[in-house]
């Protein structure tokens, strides 16, 4: 799978950061939250990021 970065939070590697695949899918890195009392599949998970950090990816401006 080849992944190129989107956006970032800082420039170190363990950041909030979405990536987007050759796939056509998208990558998020982030904390995993274990207060969200869902009932999750062991076969995924949650990652918690910032709505600035998809802002920023995705484009979307505040407000627009």
């Amino acid at each position: 799978m080849k992944v190129t970065m989107l956006a970032t939070t800082c420039d170190k590697k363990d950041c909030p950061t979405v990536y987007q695949t050759d796939r056509g899918t998208i990558l998020v890195q982030g904390e995993t939250p274990t207060d969200h009392g869902l009932n999750i599949p062991a076969h995924e998970t949650l990652v918690e990021i910032p709505m600035d950090l998809i802002r920023k990816a995705f484009g979307d401006q505040p407000g627009a």
